[in-house]
């Protein structure tokens, strides 16, 4: 062994690595290592996931065993062997509840937000049902087909508006501060400042940001509105200020230049401190989910994958369109003859309001809605261009004199929307999609606002569910832009139902 002039002691905590000196006299080298511990903040964090888990199990278990109950009494009212529909249902249970947690359904990122969890929880029952299935039929069993009939569909339903419902209950106690996770964000100003933002728009995705460290070491705090955000530590002593603030999630805005490696150091510094350590990037907001991480030889690429406007996945937007717009066509006709008469008692004229609007590639179609406003609206429009009140291109008054009082409620209500749906069994508009323009609108459009023209308009859409007139016209159109190129059938259905909850609950509707 070669010897050594100058021994270290090297002594690990949490995961920094710090030489100190030893006498010169000692010829050997000590290695001391300390794996990180637990700290009290992270053991917070994970008690509150543990005891939402648990209401998941508990909740999933009562569920699947009501399906199957419901399903064994039909069986003994039928007369079926109550052996044979105990096994059957014994394995169902057993497989059920196994693929609900193989497919990591209650994992903790996937909690409160996003369609993953239904997801997961859909194929959670398709792979049980195979299972049983498979099992059935190899063991030639017998009675399994009221399985598949009842506990199926009331099990699956069950399932999903049990975790629909417990969802809305952690909504709820996020945005009074619990059930979130305490957030860190670090990175140049600019980048944490849009993430903050974007982070305080949605409370209930769980992040609750109390404190940044700025690459700036001038600025002592952020303040983004009404809040404050202090700001601590520097690029070194991230974990440390993690530590001060009681933060276990910490998210990266942006990479300080020239320091390639310090996202991993930054990991190891929080082992046993925080629990996430997450990466956020602009892309994001661009790409969305056609975004995912692949890796070769070691090497971590981001892949991005490029929309396309045509194909089979629009053929099924097509389809789903004619299947609701027949659907909702039905109680639309039964309601018209009371909303015409309310309509034409208050102001006499026309019915229906006809205007003529920019689909996708440009073409003109005429949109129709229930008239809501006074029938000479359009000649007073010039009068009131100055008591504009919405922003870019579009016109809005909170208060518009054109508007009739029936036409108020038929607004806030989205009721005058509802003859669009013909527009949409037509080919005209499609169920959801960017909001449709007026051509003086699109003649104005500059830049990349023209894309939003890629796809048929919508009766509903992000801006729908997401403000409607309260957005400013530069987040109407990045809603719309970000629709476009990330939609899916998934997301649609999403924003289908988060519509119906906003005419139930209006906000910006005028």
């Amino acid at each position: 062994m070669t010897s050594v002039e100058d021994a270290l002691s090297i002594t690990r905590t949490g995961s920094v690595f710090a030489p100190i000196a030893a006498p010169r006299a000692t010829k050997s080298v000590t290695h001391t290592v300390v794996t990180p511990r637990v700290s009290a903040t992270l053991e917070r964090r994970r008690l509150w996931e543990r005891r939402y888990r648990m209401r998941l199990r508990i909740t999933d278990a009562g569920v699947i065993l009501f399906a199957v109950g419901v399903t064994a009494a039909v069986q003994y009212v039928a007369g079926v062997a109550g052996e044979e529909a105990l096994r059957n249902g014994a394995l169902l249970v057993l497989a059920w509840y196994l693929s609900l947690s193989a497919l990591n359904t209650r994992a903790a990122a996937i909690f409160g937000s996003g369609a993953t969890e239904y997801r997961r929880v859909a194929h959670a029952a398709g792979f049980a049902f195979g299972i049983t299935a498979i099992i059935g039929v190899l063991l030639e069993w017998e009675g399994l087909q009221p399985l598949f009939y009842i506990a199926l569909p009331v099990g699956a339903l069950g399932l999903l508006f049990a975790r629909w419902g417990w969802r809305r209950w952690l909504v709820r106690q996020r945005l009074s501060g619990s059930y979130a996770s305490r957030t860190l964000v670090v990175g140049a100003t600019e980048d944490v400042e849009y993430v903050i933002h974007s982070l305080r728009k949605g409370g209930e995705n769980g992040y609750h940001v109390v404190g940044t460290t700025l690459f700036d070491r001038s600025i002592d705090s952020l303040t983004l509105g009404e809040s404050t955000y202090p700001n601590v530590g520097n690029l070194h002593t991230v974990a440390g200020a993690a530590v001060e603030l009681g933060a276990d999630t910490i998210i990266v805005a942006s990479r300080p230049e020239g320091e390639a490696d310090f996202v991993k150091r930054l990991g190891w510094q929080l082992e046993g401190t925080a629990a996430e350590l997450v990466l956020s990037s602009r892309l994001a907001d661009v790409a969305g989910p056609r975004v995912s991480l692949r890796q070769v030889d070691g090497l971590p690429l981001i892949q991005v994958k490029i929309p396309t406007y045509e194909g089979g996945v629009h053929v099924l937007k097509r389809a789903l369109d004619i299947l609701v717009a027949s659907v909702a066509l039905i109680p639309i006709a039964l309601i018209t003859p009371v909303l015409a008469l309310l309509i034409l008692i208050d102001s006499p004229g026309s019915l229906f309001f006809f205007q003529e609007r920019v689909g996708r590639d440009g073409r003109t179609f005429k949109m129709v809605k229930f008239r809501s406003m006074k029938t000479d609206a359009e000649q007073q429009l010039a009068a009131l261009k100055e008591q504009n009140e919405g922003s870019g291109l579009l016109f809005k008054m909170k208060d518009d004199p054109r508007v009739t009082r029936v036409g108020r409620i038929l607004r806030k209500l989205s009721l005058d929307e509802l003859p669009q749906f013909w527009n949409v069994l037509v080919g005209d508009m499609s169920v959801v999609g960017p909001r449709p323009p007026l051509p003086s609108e699109v003649t104005a459009y500059d830049g990349t606002v023209y894309r939003r023209l890629y796809i048929k308009p919508g009766i509903t859409g992000l801006w729908q569910v997401s403000g409607r007139s309260d957005l400013s016209w530069d987040e109407s159109v990045r809603l719309d832009l970000r629709y476009v190129e990330n939609w899916s059938v998934m997301d649609d259905l999403r924003i289908m139902w988060r519509t119906a909850k906003v005419m139930v609950q209006p906000s910006g509707a005028y």
